[in-house]
């Protein structure tokens, strides 16, 4: 297992803060963050590549940094790659596994299965610069699983390709981990982790701020940062009232004077109120269902989304609902028009302050 503990590393101005998570044998773990909060920074860290100043990590619980590099056995793969331009890709394969001591006939043999694993064995006498992007990371790829990694570090391995080399990286990844390849794996891209993931993690200004699995992460997310970073429109600030009795399942929430219902037992005071835009229903008139929360409110845009069209509506405050395209086509949704916003006291999560 990989555990890191309360690790700080700084790189010029930036610094990596307090971070934190495990990684189970055989786990994928997809680290999300934005651009400069510090992904590739802690990838270095894993590796050995530029110093800590705190903290540790511990591989089942031997303390890395007390090892040199190679002793380390992470295999970092850069999104440029960073192949050595002056050396075949069969000899920039060998490199990494001339680098665990691999005898000669073992090592020929290595690279061999190596190549023919990530789709690379015709390739072997052409150099760096006559590869394509998709076969460049699988060069990559091969190279540092050649040194037999006990973690694979990818940063940001699927960005630079087409959509046609991204998905058969995809698929070589799973294959990997299906395996039983631990990984690490920096990336901005949402449908990344989702495709991957076994856990998930969300850095903001050089620190992992949540883990978890793609559920609890995705669907229950821990502040208004990973929310809406996850992709979450509807995040409203305000403060729980206590519930009308001691029996009672769900309790009042207010966000500018708009009055919610949310099925919680936390304690009243001030926090956010998260619901997902699928699970807000529209409709043209009052429903008759049984979902707690009900209001009336004004179309105010409707924009495509991957999987139909996110329509945003007037309640008081601003909500965002996610419906299909046949759905609004029956319900003629457009600007400026009167619908009926309603979801579940279930889908509404309180995060406290």
């Amino acid at each position: 297992m990989l555990r890191v503990e309360g690790l700080h590393a700084r790189v010029g101005g930036f610094s990596l803060r307090n971070v934190s998570f495990a990684v189970a044998d055989g786990n994928y773990l997809v680290l999300l963050g934005a651009s400069g909060v510090g992904k590739t920074l802690l990838l270095e860290a894993l590796a050995g590549l530029i110093p800590d100043s705190g903290g540790r990590v511990l591989w089942d619980g031997e303390d890395l940094g007390r090892m040199r590099i190679q002793r380390r056995r992470m295999g970092l793969v850069y999104q440029n790659q960073a192949l050595f331009p002056h050396l075949t890709v069969w000899r920039n394969i060998a490199y990494g596994a001339q680098s665990v001591g691999d005898s000669r006939t073992e090592l020929h043999r290595r690279v061999q299965a190596l190549a023919e694993e990530v789709g690379v064995a015709e390739l072997l006498q052409r150099y760096p610069d006559t590869l394509s992007g998709g076969e460049a990371q699988r060069v990559a790829l091969a190279r540092a699983l050649a040194m037999r990694p006990r973690c694979l570090l990818l940063d940001e391995p699927l960005s630079a390709l087409d959509t046609q080399a991204r998905g058969e990286m995809r698929a070589l990844l799973r294959e990997l981990h299906r395996r039983g390849q631990t990984v690490v794996h920096v990336t901005h891209d949402y449908e990344e982790a989702v495709s991957l993931a076994t856990q998930v993690g969300i850095m903001e200004n050089g620190t992992v701020v949540q883990t978890g699995t793609p559920e609890e992460v995705f669907h229950h997310p821990k502040s208004e940062f990973v929310a809406r970073f996850v992709g979450i429109r509807n995040v409203f600030p305000g403060a729980l009232e206590a519930a009308a009795s001691q029996d009672a399942d769900t309790a009042p929430f207010v966000s500018r004077d708009v009055r919610f219902s949310i099925l919680t037992q936390t304690r009243p005071g001030k926090g956010l109120m998260i619901v997902r835009s699928e699970d807000i229903t529209l409709s043209r008139t009052r429903p008759e269902s049984s979902a707690q929360n009900c209001l009336q409110g004004s179309v105010i845009d409707v924009v495509p989304a991957r999987l139909g069209l996110e329509v945003y509506v007037d309640i008081g405050v601003e909500v965002a609902a996610l419906i299909t395209g046949v759905s609004a086509q029956r319900l003629d949704v457009r600007r400026g028009q009167d619908v009926w916003v309603s979801f579940k006291a279930s889908a509404a999560r309180f995060v406290e302050e």
